[in-house]
């Protein structure tokens, strides 16, 4: 069958809906026509103008992104920039551009919950829970527990190959093992006392505070930073396997790609290798 712009939004919908995202996002059809035929997506963590040369380069007609293209309002599009030259260049070749944002953060088998299956937890239930939603499920961040505790030198090996980093920063203690496990992929330094609260013996998210950092070696509470692209990252696969399972069921004729260079925008330089291959 035909599938439409209009067709992709409604399963996304279905995935992760729209109504979860919080009040200040902007999430949907961001560029684009609904009623414009679609025949292939690629998933992408953000709408860079890579990610848009690949889209053109691959002939790919619709971009799926968790980070939204259009997210503050623009008091005018100059396409000197780099937000105006991507509006222009996916108008022009008309691609078009979705965001699924907040609400696939907070939606069930959303951002963290990717996170979480990486790490083999058990017993996964929202952080901080949306009240009145009337599903347990949705919410944001995840707190779960392993089978049986790690040692944490084991349970970090497995953090790295979850989220495909060579380095975290932490703060407070470092327990001796892991049992309970709280997580937020993205910014989640705001939920740090809350995994606290629920005795979670561990915080994984990113953009952790300085000032939630020196509360934690008060509190004794390890905190982990694992980077915002790296507790993401993840969640595109997660996204794009669920709407492609949904198009299979509507059988839908649409081809879905992973982004081939989309990669973490921080380069991480060691102090000691860095100043001995200055000369």
């Amino acid at each position: 069958m035909k599938v439409h712009v209009a067709d992709i939004l409604k399963g996304l919908n279905h995935i992760a809906p729209f109504e979860l995202a919080e009040s200040w996002d902007n999430v949907g059809l961001l560029i684009g026509d609904p009623g414009r035929e679609v025949g292939s997506l690629l998933f992408g963590l953000d709408p860079s103008l890579s990610l848009l040369d690949e889209a053109i380069r691959r002939d790919i007609d619709t971009i799926i992104t968790h980070h939204p293209c259009i997210f503050h309002p623009f008091p005018s599009v100059n396409i000197a920039t780099p937000d105006g030259a991507f509006l222009e260049r996916a108008l022009v070749h008309k691609v078009n551009v979705i965001a699924c944002h907040t609400n696939f953060d907070s939606a069930e088998d959303g951002v963290s919950d990717a996170l979480a299956r990486l790490l083999k937890l058990e017993d996964v239930r929202p952080l901080r829970a949306i009240a009145g939603s009337g599903n347990e499920k949705v919410g944001l961040g995840r707190i779960g527990e392993f089978a049986s505790p790690l040692p944490f030198s084991v349970f970090m090996q497995h953090l790295f190959k979850a989220v495909a980093c060579t380095d975290v920063q932490l703060a407070g203690p470092k327990p001796t093992e892991i049992k309970r496990i709280a997580l937020c992929g993205g910014s989640g330094s705001d939920l740090a006392e809350e995994a606290y609260r629920k005795n979670a013996d561990v915080y994984v998210s990113s953009e952790i505070k300085h000032s939630t950092a020196v509360w934690a070696q008060d509190a004794g509470f390890c905190l982990i930073d694992a980077t915002h692209y790296g507790t993401e990252k993840p969640a595109m696969l997660l996204l794009a396997q669920n709407l492609e399972a949904f198009g299979q069921k509507q059988g839908w004729n649409v081809e879905i790609c992973q982004t081939e260079t989309e990669k973490a925008p921080f380069l991480h330089i060691n102090n000691e290798n860095y100043i001995n291959n200055s000369n």
